[in-house]
């Protein structure tokens, strides 16, 4: 069993506890997950800079820095940035997810049974596309 650190962002903590829990401690057999918290893109930052941080989830909805901007932001910033999902409003913003270069996108309102699937999958191999 492999634990893995999970970095949840968002400006609102409800929607960060939405994260949490749709997630899981355990979205798959052999993986634990242990979770940290950012509500602005500086403490995302300087997480990624002070911890192994394994993925990042962050919300597409959050004020004034957006998931996707902050995805990108560090994408081009960190060299090996570790692999982001992005939860967004509308599965139109797909296309701002792939110009973002994020690994993977999950819908509001989060479905449990494929947040988990995708956590899983990013934790496994970090190649899904988005």
């Amino acid at each position: 069993m492999s634990t893995k650190t999970v970095l949840l962002y968002s400006d609102d903590p409800q929607v960060r506890d939405r994260m949490r829990l749709a997630i899981g401690e355990h979205p798959a057999p052999d993986l634990d997950v242990e979770f940290v918290e950012a509500s602005t893109y500086g403490e995302c930052v300087k997480l990624v800079d002070d911890y192994e941080i394994d993925l990042l989830v962050l919300d597409g909805e959050a004020t004034p820095g957006g998931g996707l901007g902050v995805a990108r932001q560090l994408k081009d910033e960190i060299d090996e940035c570790p692999p982001t999902c992005v939860v967004i409003a509308r599965s139109a913003d797909r296309w701002l997810a792939a110009y973002a270069r994020v690994d993977g996108t999950l819908l509001h309102p989060l479905d449990p049974f494929e947040t988990a699937k995708v956590i899983s999958t990013l934790l496994h191999d970090e190649s899904v596309a988005a």
